[in-house]
């Protein structure tokens, strides 16, 4: 029961409001419940059972966090649970540095450029650690707080891939990317996607698997060993275009190794983008 109330509590902060007409469904994935609610007629039960059945039998901990706008569809399994970046807190170390790009008057250096490329396309560590010095501290909480990311907890000194984070707040980032806000101009949204939907194809595993060829894919993935725990795998990514509108955030850690991670998330993945392409 607690579970299904944080779940739902999680669920209101995506959307602005709830149209009389939505519908809310849950289904049980191990301790936990994945809940959905959506404005589209049997898709919040279809989208709660098929994910549930994805990853229940999973020996994992797995976070997953999702929208929808042309469906008016949310879900949320353990999306304020905590988890050790990896590289997907390199999407934040760029909205953190557009920001102060912006608050500053402007562009991107030819240095920067070259740096944000590198993190976000190929996950190059030490142009994230430039960038992430350069940035400091308090310009990192400062983006976190803009973009409502009230979870996320920054990693100590140079430690950026221990950041802490959750499925909910990159979930929040992959909205903020991908519509009008006053935390990001257009322009630093566009920058931002573009590098995500050019990221080197051995990188694109993760949410990405099962996705309609019409969309176009924004992805950034992480991958850490660490010796508690396994393996921490996870994929944000946001799909538009041709009448697409939603994004994805599933985390997951214990894996006894990577693959086994990818695995987890590309069989959620699938399913969400089955469920929501048959539902257009």
């Amino acid at each position: 029961m607690a579970a299904a109330l944080a779940a739902s509590s999680l669920l209101a902060v995506f959307t602005t409001a709830t149209p009389a007409s939505a519908s809310t469904a849950g289904a049980a994935v191990g301790g936990s419940k994945v809940v959905c609610t959506s404005d589209k007629t049997g898709l919040a039960s279809r989208l709660s059972q098929d994910i549930a059945g994805a990853l229940n039998g999973r020996q994992d901990t797995s976070a997953l966090a999702l929208y929808d706008r042309i469906t008016g569809t949310t879900c949320a399994l353990r999306a304020d649970a905590h988890f050790d970046s990896a590289s997907v807190v390199k999407v934040t170390v760029l909205g953190a540095l557009l920001r102060q790009a912006e608050e500053a008057h402007r562009k991107l250096t030819p240095q920067e450029v070259k740096l944000t490329t590198a993190m976000i396309t190929k996950s190059d560590n030490d142009a994230t650690s430039a960038l992430w010095h350069q940035i400091g501290s308090a310009g990192f909480k400062k983006f976190l707080t803009l973009a409502d990311m009230r979870h996320t907890v920054p990693g100590s000194g140079g430690s950026w891939g221990l950041t802490q984070i959750t499925a909910g707040d990159e979930l929040r980032l992959m909205q903020l990317l991908s519509t009008e806000n006053s935390v990001l101009t257009t322009t630093s949204r566009a920058y931002a996607l573009d590098l995500m939907e050019h990221v080197t194809p051995g990188q694109r595993w993760g949410v990405p698997a099962g996705s309609p060829a019409s969309a176009t894919v924004h992805v950034k993935n992480g991958w850490l060993p660490r010796a508690t725990d396994g393996w921490r795998v996870h994929s944000v990514g946001a799909f538009t275009g041709s009448g697409h509108d939603y994004g994805m955030a599933v985390l997951s850690s214990g894996n006894l190794t990577m693959d086994y991670g990818v695995a987890t998330i590309e069989g959620a993945a699938r399913v969400i983008h089955r469920d929501l392409t048959s539902a257009r």
